[in-house]
């Protein structure tokens, strides 16, 4: 354990990974269905991958859980492959695509854009080290690639096929090969306000790309359907599994000297650190991916969510920014924001004559509330009302996206909080004094 404590920040976040990778493995051979999961694997990879697919059901529990796990094995190796150095962002890279891994992605559709960035390293002669977390966040339209592999330009499945193959080639070379610049200029969009910074140009390279190959086209996105019917859920794994895991966490924190006060210190601080890791050291860290995690699973069985691949997954989503500045208190008043959004909506819309549909426990608004933690600096800089409003605006937009994009974008909700930020913030900045402000302001 001394030797663990003493890592440095790097290769004690690698270590982090391997343990997520392995926890995924061992859940998938303890699986009731583990005899089907290989034959599950082989559903999964060839099979269409639009939001919201549910993998539970499209290959079974240890099929999800086998295919997350060597997606995390693969994220991890491409830090060691290319000798990379995690750090907080790469924390945020890693626990998102690993939270994708139970409905949205799989080893075959990340690769063509991942391919991309690598492309992208050679002809800017750049160390491909440097660009793993590029390659991790590429990830987030390839629902777009398993489309164009097997059911492009129809709405029927196909299977392999070789227009379809360079075709997914040729366009995820391009998306992974422009992405880099497009990451470079995110936060200028938003101003540091959405930890979820990848999703802006993710999501308009998605919108761009939908709107050529389909719109313009005249082919009917909205006719592609996702895979795996939605009722196949367990609220029995994803409570033994995350709550096994955070716990661990909690535990291992514990072991590695972290002191309530070391992890006060982390809750109290307004000011967004490059990562807590580094702030505040790896025990620090390790314990907000505990509490964090079981304050998510707490959260999301309160609102009733129903446990498919989908909502499971978003779960690691969420749990993905435990490292760039978002925590239990400075999360809360957007699942607030969210829960009060969702009851009002509610009452209103019979009264309007309209059809209610997205309540608190909706895969959907399920969804959307793990992306809206990721306007977190918000509550950090304005105070926990600001977040709170900012979340409203949030869940009034969230399932209202996927239009531009076509589904094909995984970061449907970091996009929402972009969109959210381009809305909100210069409002906040023109009319209303940050924390820091109305504080020195009491001083005087």
């Amino acid at each position: 354990m001394k030797k663990i404590k003493n890592l440095s920040e790097a290769s004690f976040l690698k270590l982090f990974f391997a343990f997520i990778a392995a926890a995924f493995l061992i859940a998938a051979v303890c699986m009731p269905d583990r005899a089907t999961m290989f034959s599950g694997l082989w559903k999964i990879l060839t099979g269409t991958a639009k939001i919201s697919t549910n993998y539970f059901s499209v290959g079974g529990y240890g099929a999800a859980f086998l295919n997350t796990g060597l997606v995390a094995l693969i994220c991890l190796g491409l830090f060691i492959v290319f000798r990379g150095k995690p750090n907080g962002t790469s924390t945020l890279a890693f626990l998102l695509t690993v939270g994708f891994g139970t409905w949205g992605i799989n080893p075959i559709n990340i690769l063509p854009t991942v391919l991309g960035v690598l492309l992208y390293a050679l002809v800017k002669k750049e160390k491909p080290g440097d660009l793993v977390n590029t390659m991790l966040f590429s990830t987030g339209i390839a629902p777009l690639f398993s489309e164009l592999l097997f059911r492009y330009p129809g709405t029927q499945y196909i299977g392999f096929n070789w227009p379809g193959l360079i075709l997914a080639l040729v366009v995820g070379l391009a998306v992974g090969f422009f992405l880099p610049a497009g990451l470079k200029h995110s936060p200028k969009v938003h101003k540091g306000f959405d930890l979820y910074s990848a999703a802006v140009p993710v999501g308009m390279m998605a919108f761009f790309l939908n709107a050529t190959l389909f719109k313009t086209m005249g082919l009917d996105v909205d006719a592609l359907s996702a895979s795996g019917d939605l009722t196949v859920t367990s609220r029995l794994v994803a409570n033994i599994f995350c709550g096994s895991v955070f716990g661990l966490c909690v535990i291992f924190a514990l072991l590695l000297g972290c002191k309530p006060r070391d992890y006060w210190q982390l809750l109290k601080n307004k000011e967004a650190p490059v990562s807590f890791s580094t702030a505040y050291g790896n025990a620090a860290f390790l314990m907000n991916v505990g509490v964090f995690g079981l304050f998510i699973l707490a959260a999301y069985n309160l609102i009733g969510a129903p446990f498919t691949g989908v909502t499971f997954g978003v779960m690691f989503c969420m749990l993905a920014c435990c490292n760039s500045g978002s925590h239990p208190l400075n999360v809360l008043p957007l699942v607030l924001g969210y829960a009060v959004s969702s009851a009002l909506c509610g009452w209103l819309s019979p009264l309007l004559g309209g059809t209610f549909a997205c309540a608190i426990n909706a895969q959907a608004v399920c969804v959307g509330m793990a992306y809206a933690n990721g306007l977190s600096p918000i509550v950090d800089k304005y105070g926990w009302r600001w977040g709170f409003a900012a979340s409203v605006i949030h869940y009034l937009l969230v399932t209202s996206m996927p239009k531009l994009h076509g589904g094909f974008c995984l970061y449907n909700g970091g996009l929402t909080a972009a969109i959210t930020c381009l809305i909100f913030v210069p409002i906040l900045e023109h009319h209303f004094r940050t924390t820091a402000e109305r504080k020195l302001k009491i001083k005087k």
